[in-house]
């Protein structure tokens, strides 16, 4: 079991029901899954980058890659349905405990001039979206091996109601938002 979900069952619980007061502890938010998507706008000239692109999504989270197409044509982008444009995985379980740790105590802190991650950037509905600028910033990653740098989009996905209570438990999981 990861450290993060040991944490999670001993010592989340009991703060989140402490602030927010819950009857029971089925109330209590929790981590639903995390998902991480990168578009590889290129990928319609050059279709190994999206392969190396997948590549560097399954190192990154160690679970298969699923390659997204495009849902609609769009003629000023040369852009046609079902083109492959991107790639996403979706973690759940162990995997997403495990990621999670990862990015908050090993890749954030990488990050240049990193002040911390926007507080803003929840969605009312207890979600949390995150943008990265280089996949460099995660240690599974070598330099010399990367072609091209490329950002990612990382979800987190709460069970939470409010985003006041994602807040808290992502706080909880030690996230480090901006003052």
């Amino acid at each position: 079991m990861s450290r993060l979900r040991e944490v999670y069952k001993n010592e989340i619980v009991d703060a989140m029901v402490k602030k927010f007061g819950y009857k029971n502890i089925m109330e209590v938010p929790k981590l639903d899954k995390i998902v991480v998507n990168m578009g590889v706008g290129e990928a319609k000239e050059n279709a190994k980058l999206l392969d190396a692109a997948v590549a560097d999504m399954e190192l990154i989270t160690g679970q298969k890659a699923v390659t997204t197409k495009a849902k609609n044509s769009i003629a000023n982008f040369k852009l046609r349905e079902g083109m492959p444009i991107g790639c996403k995985v979706t973690l759940r379980g162990e995997k997403m405990y495990e990621f999670a740790d990862r990015l908050i105590n090993l890749a954030l802190p990488r990050v240049r001039d990193f002040r911390g991650v926007n507080p803003n950037a929840f969605d009312g509905r207890g979600n949390y979206a995150l943008g990265i600028k280089e996949q460099l910033i995660f240690p599974e990653v070598e330099y010399d091996k990367v072609d091209k740098v490329r950002g990612m989009d990382i979800i987190f996905v709460t069970t939470a109601k409010t985003d006041e209570e994602a807040r808290e438990l992502l706080t909880l999981f030690n996230m480090p938002f901006a003052k």
